[in-house]
Order: structure tokens, then sequence, then C-alpha cells
């Protein structure tokens, strides 16, 4: 009962933060942009969760916290219910769940994984569906992720496994975001007032997910990680 207890705290401060920082970072307030780009570092937040205090409490916190910032920013609740909400679920449980398995092969994972969102976005600029800008600073992106999470992974080995699951994980959860938001367009209209959009929009926006939140899974977490279990005077909350 205690422990329900605090995964339900846990949950209900990983919702709060999330959608806050979500929010914010939609007025531009924690958003980084280049060009028409917005990056979106509040998936620090649940992954933080995720990895500490296991994946329910970042799984239902992240898919609470993004129905509470769909809300507020585009207050479409059919679109969040059932594309933003499982997405976030299925991304956050799975990067907790699979933080915890320890694999010899986490540092392979953990580079290669990210080659599958480059080469999506090598076919988006080859079908001339993305500007050049644009995907030049999403290939940047991906390419220093791969780099940093591999070098990271060397000198940080309690990560190795955050580190290939947050690529799988962002890779399952992007794809749900860009397959879910294009069957969506074929039965209703998009905040955006698009409707039927083309089966190549399912490619953008999971290309689009992935590389804007990527570099803040990986580089912005184990940061917050170590910083939350100073300030509660423990080591490893995990259990790792």
């Amino acid at each position: 009962m205690k422990n329900r207890m605090y995964d339900a705290a846990y949950i209900a401060v990983n919702a709060t933060l999330y959608a806050l920082v979500g929010y914010l970072t939609y007025l531009g307030i924690f958003a980084p942009a280049i060009g028409v780009v917005r990056f979106w570092p509040s998936v620090a937040i649940p992954a933080l969760f995720s990895f500490l205090f296991g994946p329910l409490v970042g799984g239902v916190g992240a898919a609470i916290g993004i129905f509470i910032s769909d809300m507020l920013i585009h207050g479409n609740a059919l679109l969040s219910i059932t594309v933003g909400v499982p997405a976030n679920f299925i991304a956050f449980y799975l990067l907790g769940l699979l933080s915890r398995m320890e694999s010899k092969k986490s540092l392979f994972y953990s580079t290669s994984l990210q080659l599958i969102p480059i080469l999506g976005t090598i076919a988006l600029y080859y079908t001339e569906k993305l500007d050049r800008m644009i995907v030049i600073t999403f290939i940047s992106v991906c390419l220093f992720s791969v780099v940093l999470s591999f070098l990271l992974s060397l000198f940080k080995p309690r990560f190795r496994s955050f580190f290939a699951a947050s690529s799988a994980a962002l890779i399952i959860g992007s794809a749900i975001i860009g397959i879910g938001v294009w069957a969506f367009s074929q039965f209703f209209i998009l905040p955006t007032g698009e409707k039927s959009l083309p089966a190549i929009a399912a490619l953008i926006w999971f290309v689009w997910t992935y590389a804007t939140e990527i570099p803040f899974l990986l580089f912005l977490t184990p940061p917050l990680i170590a910083a939350v279990e100073t300030a509660l005077g423990r080591k490893d909350l995990s259990g790792r």
C-alpha cells in the first residue's frame, strides 16, 4: 500500500511537471529553435521518472501530462487520447522497462538504432518532402546524438542501457505519432486545419518527433537523474 501511495505521488508530480514544462515549451520559454524547427526538451521529465521510479510511473505520468498540455495547446481531446496519450505511455513505459535490462550489446543498440530516423530523413530529402535546411538540421542532430551517446556510454557505463532504451522507446513512440496523426487525418480535421494527409506525412511526423526529442532524452536526463538523487540524499534510486 505504501509503495502504491508513493507511485501515485510520483505519477502526479511527473504529470504536472510534464504538462507545465510542455506548455511553457510551446509558448517558447524552454524551446530552443532552429528556423521553423522547435525542439521539445520536456521529454526529459517523464524519462527521469521512468528511469528512477519505474516504467508505470513514467508511462502513466507522461500519458496524463501530455493530455493536459494537449488540452492547453490545441484542445482536441480525441486526437490526444488516440495518438498523444498512447504514444507517450508506451514510449516511456518501454524506456523504464528496457533501461532495467542490462545487455552487453547496449552500446551497439544505442548507436545503431539512431540510424533509422537518419535514413528516414534522407528518404524525405530525396522525395523533396522536407526543406533542405530542415533535413540538414535533423541529420545533424541525429548524428550528434549518435556520437555523443557512444562517447557517454564509454564514460558513463551506468547509463548504457538507458541510452539504448531511449532510442528504442522514442522510435516506437514517434512511429505511433506519425502513423496516428496520418490515420486521424483520414477521418477528422487536424488542429492545423488539414485533412486526408498523404501517407508520406507519417514519415515526416516520425522523423520530426524523433529528431526534436532525442538530444534531450540522451543528454539532459542523466544530469537530472544525478541531481534528483543528490537532492534526495540517496545514490542510485533506481536500484541499479
